[in-house]
């Protein structure tokens, strides 16, 4: 009896001291944190349109997503935000869970409101969702149930395997590897739209038009892109990764070759040596187009660009090249047929800033930090670009109240969401039911964000194997804490923290990782760490 009161008294000693962990003790974060984000963002909101309501979000977000707190007020709200904008986007069909990008049915989507362009965006993000039948059911529609994976241009193959180094499901992923593999010589075999032929070319680059990247009214045009060229490369090395998980030596070779050929043509043939910069080449053309645009930095998304070329990035930071108060903006500045326009067309990629090209940008941008050893640009300017973009998530309404926001396209100067500005007058005054109706693009899920926060600013690397690699990309002294908490990672529960003097969260000074609530690495300073799990 003596000895059972005394190992009880060890035990519960044990577990208040953090070295045991039972139950919800291993957790630092409250969920009493997200709850009261959810209580907020629900009070604010008209809620149109949801395929899971307002009411359900706190405990469906609860039982799946990292929880994450910092003393950056508008960074932490706006993570949470958009949890609480993307599960509005998933939805239960007959052919199992999909992902949409906006809400109201609009005219231009397929099968249960789908559209791929953003599809990439979709499985970074979603990866970090506990609950991954989405994404496994997500895979199976896009390539079996009716899904449409190359009405716009994406990174389909490289989504799914990225997803697969989060959450491993090697079973799905080589069971729809001959799917992949179709995917991609269809991209190759090409369509012809309208005048056009998309697709590769006699070149052996693929040809596509701006508006089938889902980029309409851009000055750089049509032609070779560094969009579509960039997407097949990430896809050409994620099949042959994948074939070498299935045991197919042979694929894997034949997509490495594809991948080599892409990189070396979009390496001659898209960079202006003169303007240090990646540009559409027009198929009829001998020169690159004239004007430097955001997919320029597209090529880093993947890694795909040897040492070399990494003066690029200092055209991010130029206030004459992309550098606006809230976000890039996608032509350069100095171009003569820049212009933010409330005329035309809604939707124009001549110079607004778009949250999608941003978000693929900030993704490039801490791969160039994490894999490229230059000087152009540092975690300082990754930090301005990154603080720029969150706060463009908010709208002023007519009383003066500013909520969270996410929409299409915005002015990049005052945060005016410019497709919002002109839809909600379209017709007679208000909103035409021919464009999608009241509020297409409220709560948006053509980006990402909540990825970029937890592989760039935490920085927490997703890898084919099995260590845990946190490099966090905030640089020294902005924050004095952060965690990111109850992390799903390749079957484990990660918890990541910065605590600058120890007493935040006692659990010592400095970087920590836990996985399962043993400590794995360490550091005093925010530099990268890595240990086994």
């Amino acid at each position: 009896m003596i000895v059972s009161r005394r190992l009880t008294a060890m035990l519960i000693a044990l577990v208040l001291s953090g070295l045991v962990h039972g139950g919800d003790t291993s957790h630092v974060v409250s969920a009493d944190l997200l709850r009261n984000y959810v209580k907020q963002f629900n009070a604010a909101d008209e809620e149109l349109y949801a395929n899971i309501p307002n009411g359900e979000a706190a405990d469906f977000l609860a039982k799946r997503i990292p929880f994450f707190e910092c003393p950056n007020k508008a960074v932490e709200r706006t993570y949470y935000f958009r949890w609480w904008t993307f599960r509005k986007h998933i939805k239960k069909t007959d052919d199992g869970y999909v992902i949409t990008e906006f809400l109201p049915n609009v005219a231009w989507a397929r099968k249960h409101n789908t559209i791929n362009c953003a599809v990439g965006h979709h499985y970074y993000e979603g990866r970090w969702l506990k609950h991954q039948p989405i994404l496994d059911d997500y895979s199976v529609f896009w390539l079996r149930k009716g899904g449409r994976p190359r009405q716009y241009s994406c990174w389909l193959a490289d989504a799914m395997l990225k997803r697969h180094w989060v959450t491993p499901n090697p079973e799905l992923i080589t069971d729809l590897l001959p799917d992949l593999v179709k995917n991609f010589e269809a991209w190759e075999a090409g369509r012809v739209w309208g005048k056009h032929r998309i697709g590769r070319h006699r070149s052996r680059m693929f040809f596509t038009i701006d508006d089938r990247d889902g980029m309409e009214m851009s000055i750089g045009g049509s032609g070779y892109r560094p969009t579509l060229n960039s997407y097949l490369y990430g896809d050409a090395m994620a099949i042959a990764a994948i074939s070498r998980m299935a045991g197919n030596e042979e694929q894997a070779q034949r997509f490495d070759k594809k991948a080599e050929e892409l990189k070396k043509l979009v390496q001659t043939r898209l960079w202006d040596s003169k303007a240090q910069f990646f540009k559409v080449l027009a198929a009829e053309a001998e020169s690159l187009s004239d004007v430097r645009e955001l997919i320029g930095y597209t090529p880093w998304y993947f890694n795909l660009p040897d040492a070399g070329y990494e003066e690029a990035w200092a055209q991010l930071m130029d206030p004459r090249g992309f550098s606006a108060a809230y976000g890039p903006t996608f032509t350069e500045q100095r171009h003569p047929q820049f212009k933010i326009s409330y005329d035309g067309h809604e939707c124009q990629w001549n110079g607004p800033s778009w949250p999608l090209a941003t978000s693929v940008t900030l993704t490039a941008f801490a791969n160039l930090l994490n894999d490229y050893d230059q000087d152009i640009v540092d975690k300082e300017d990754y930090f301005q670009t990154m603080m720029a973009y969150t706060h463009c998530h908010q709208r002023k309404k007519a009383d003066g109240m500013v909520v969270p926001w996410i929409d299409e396209n915005l002015n990049p100067f005052t945060g005016e969401w410019i497709s919002r500005t002109r839809l909600k007058q379209w017709k007679n005054g208000s909103w035409d039911p021919k464009k999608g109706g009241k509020e297409r693009g409220k709560d948006y899920n053509h980006s990402s964000y909540n990825d970029l926060i937890i592989t760039g600013l935490v920085g927490l690397r997703p890898r084919a194997d099995g260590q845990v690699v946190v490099n966090p990309l905030l640089p020294a002294g902005q924050w004095d804490y952060f965690c990111l908490d109850r992390v799903s990672y390749r079957g484990r529960d990660l918890t990541i923290l910065w605590d600058k003097t120890g007493e935040k969260y006692h659990k010592g000074k400095g970087l920590r990782v836990f996985a399962d609530g043993r400590l794995v690495a360490s550091s005093p300073r925010l530099e990268r760490v890595s240990g086994k799990p």
